[in-house]
């Protein structure tokens, strides 16, 4: 049996980053897609993320890196620094070197200026739907060999037959309840406060670097974002989550008190915005299943990981590739075979990204002589070595590519 792109559409969960980028990969190879997305209309959420080149290359291939460039920011590097002392540790090298090193670039941009490029791709693809106020309610074989899928639609109920069901609904994902034995989100103990604040209110020097401070138990991300507007600014503290809902919005107090022994540059940052967005940190666990038949997960709603390696973003897209190369018309696979296949390709990857993270945090977050012995490694390690470190995760090529 080969596997054939006929007027039976695949069902995705999810108009998210890997949602969409899936949905434009599977309607290249002339699939028929239809999204269904929870919320009645796609409004901006979240904040800066990073896109390094192997996710740039995904993008490339689903013609939206274009769009993208126009409002993202290539960095010249990530300018590492103690925050207790703020002097520099390392620099690991972007830009130029980085584009020459790998083909494609690094950027840096706001979430909601990439969805934004993704979404003017789908609805001008033809065999792609996209479906507000949408969910998923149950899934069933269908006689024909298909899946039933049983809907809401703006609260109207329906059904359809699908090729395939891809859960591409995030963290807290609502498809993976049809994955048996894969376990559900659990926070990390760690949380995130994310703000953006206008361009011109800090100092122009850091709006050239992706900048990382480390120090006790916290550390500080920032960068440029909205080609240069804004500047995304993230405090990531290990403590106790005590809200009723896993995001909320606050002043930053508590936040704060991470930080009053930090160097006065950070900590000067940290008073500018009053308004931030607080974000428990969860993961789920890698190790998987990602399918079951017909079904199958992607993005954060397989793996959703710890930011300490920055590619929670560029795993989704690199599932959307592989996926799609799977699903292929033409290969000589049955539907639950090709996502076997697609599971089998990528859960070692993202297994061994989602334990560097994990690994990351920890080195971050470190205090007194373990935390003395880190800061010396950084100084005395070349850049180079820095580079070849995140080689394998920079230098992947989706299939084909």
């Amino acid at each position: 049996m080969t596997l054939q792109a006929d007027d039976t559409p695949i069902v995705i969960v999810g108009a998210g980053i890997a949602g969409l980028t899936a949905a434009l990969a599977l309607a290249a190879d002339n699939h028929n897609v239809i999204i269904l997305e929870r919320t009645g209309e796609l409004a901006e959420v979240g904040a800066g993320l990073q896109l390094s080149p192997n996710a740039c290359r995904v993008l490339q291939s689903v013609g939206v890196f274009d769009l993208v460039a126009s409002n993202a920011v290539a960095p010249e590097s990530v300018r590492i620094r103690s925050g207790r002392t703020g002097a520099d540790l390392a620099r690991l090298p972007l830009g130029a070197k980085i584009l020459k090193r790998h083909g494609t670039p690094y950027f840096v941009i706001h979430r909601a200026d990439l969805q934004k490029a993704l979404i003017s791709r789908v609805l001008e693809t033809p065999n792609i739907d996209l479906w507000l106020s949408s969910e998923v309610q149950d899934v069933q074989e269908a006689p024909s060999n298909g899946l039933r899928c049983f809907f809401e639609k703006a609260r109207e109920p329906g059904e359809l037959t699908a090729k395939a069901l891809i859960g591409a609904d995030g963290v807290w994902s609502q498809t993976r309840r049809f994955i048996p034995g894969h376990k559900a989100a659990q926070f990390t103990g760690k949380t995130a406060y994310r703000t953006t604040i206008p361009a011109g209110m800090v100092d122009w020097q850091l709006m050239l670097d992706t900048g990382l401070w480390l120090g006790p138990n916290a550390h500080l991300v920032h960068y440029p974002v909205r080609d240069g507007a804004q500047f995304n600014l993230v405090a990531l503290v290990d403590e106790r989550w005590t809200e009723e809902t896993w995001s909320a919005p606050t002043d930053g107090a508590d936040m704060q008190r991470n930080f009053t022994k930090w160097a006065a540059q950070p900590r000067a940052l940290l008073d500018i915005p009053r308004n931030w967005t607080k974000w428990a940190l969860c993961g789920v666990d890698a190790s998987g299943p990602w399918t079951n038949g017909r079904i199958a997960l992607i993005g954060d709603a397989a793996h959703a990981m710890l930011p300490f390696v920055a590619q929670g973003a560029a795993m989704g897209i690199e599932d959307a590739a592989v996926l799609a190369a799977c699903l292929k018309p033409g290969t000589s696979e049955t539907i639950p075979s090709a996502l076997n296949s697609y599971e089998g390709q990528r859960r070692g990857r993202v297994k061994s990204v989602q334990d560097m993270a994990a690994t990351n945090a920890r080195i971050y977050h470190l205090s007194g002589a373990p935390a003395f012995a880190r800061d010396t490694a950084l100084r005395l390690m070349p850049s180079r070595k820095l580079l070849s470190r995140v080689d394998w995760i920079y230098g992947w090529r989706p299939p084909g590519g």
